[in-house]
């Protein structure tokens, strides 16, 4: 099984780093083909990836976009029969669509054994909003199709610029995985995973949420199942939603996550002290301001560069650090939950 990575971007927005970093410490043990069509961009660095004993086939036959389906699907087939690698990165001229490279390589699997392992997208904070406004179409086909988004150039764009960035790339696609810790801070075995696995954090909370909820009504329908019947549909119109009804009305419903409680959720979470995170948990976990809340999750960096991880549950909550991850984020899954209050709590102070 040949495991295919496309690593998609506009020119100079970071692509050769990020690959480069990927074959320095996380696949260098892997026999790798890199593809790249050249469109009007200077190519990767020969001389490093002939020294990681990589080959290069420069792919001269025009605009991915137009030439794509064809020529690169055959010249993929080719690659693929020929050097049997164990991954293949494909990195897309700067003006390709990223969903005409994923149907090649869905073409190609037809025929072949291998399987899109990513499909990545590395966007400079500082241009996202010109590149959404000029180059429309081939830029948002980029950003709406990938799984994970490499935000580069964070750690020298003005962080406004980088929330701003941040918040246009998630109305475009609301289900990737987007990296706003620079790179350097991360290492490649980490990016590999983050770009492999999907994020589960909130469906994990939100699992798990359920469970405790589902296992309290029947431990509840095994010990109140004398109540009369009457009773249980007069009684299930009054009961919150996210607590325990004592009187089992629920026994044959099967609820949704999604009925049962609220999630919220914050990605690109600003720097904190420890004291104020402890100030924030001690009222998630004890207080009512933020609402009913079960379960929370969340890592965020601290103000020295030193990382916090806390887990939460009612009445407990531990706090431990850690290196650094792709970006600061918080899940917190509830009833009744007060968004105003905690996007307060967690958010930016101006």
């Amino acid at each position: 099984m040949t495991k295919i990575d496309i690593i998609s971007g506009f020119l100079g927005a970071g692509k050769t780093t990020f690959i480069k970093k990927l074959l320095e410490e996380a696949i260098s043990g892997e026999q790798v083909v890199l593809i790249e069509n050249e469109f009007g961009e200077i190519g990767i660095d020969g001389g490093f990836l002939k020294d990681a004993g990589i080959e290069i086939r420069e792919m001269n036959s025009g605009c991915i976009c137009c030439s794509l389906v064809g020529d690169f699907g055959k010249s993929l087939e080719e690659v693929l029969t020929k050097y049997q690698p164990d991954r293949v990165i494909i990195e897309p001229s700067g003006v390709g669509k990223l969903s005409d490279v994923m149907k090649a390589v869905r073409d190609v699997s037809a025929n072949l054994d291998v399987a899109l392992g990513s499909a990545v997208t590395v966007v400079d904070a500082q241009k996202c909003k010109m590149y959404m406004k000029n180059f429309g179409e081939f830029f948002n086909n980029q950003v709406s199709f990938a799984g994970t988004i490499v935000l580069s150039r964070t750690d020298v764009a003005d962080s406004k610029k980088v929330d701003a960035a941040v918040k246009l790339l998630r109305e475009a696609n609301p289900k990737a995985t987007i990296i706003t810790t620079p790179c350097s801070q991360l290492t490649g075995a980490q990016l590999l995973d983050i770009i492999e696995k999907p994020d589960t954090m909130e469906e994990d909370l939100m699992a798990e949420a359920l469970k405790v909820y589902e296992e309290s009504h029947e431990h509840h329908h095994d010990h109140e199942h004398h109540h009369d019947h009457e009773h249980h549909h007069e009684h299930e119109h009054h009961h919150e939603h996210g607590e325990a009804c004592s009187c089992g009305c629920h026994d044959h419903d099967h609820h949704h996550a999604d009925e049962v409680f609220s999630s919220w959720g914050m990605e690109h979470v600003a720097a904190i002290t420890r004291e104020k995170l402890e100030t924030v948990l001690d009222e998630l976990a004890y207080g009512s301001d933020f609402g009913e809340v079960l379960r929370s999750k969340g890592m965020i960096p601290g103000e020295d560069g030193e990382w916090f991880y806390f887990d939460l549950v009612p009445e407990e909550y531990e706090i431990r650090t850690g290196k650094p991850e792709y970006t600061g984020k918080v899940c917190v899954i509830g009833a009744n939950l007060k968004e105003d209050e905690l996007k307060k709590a967690f958010g930016r102070s101006e």
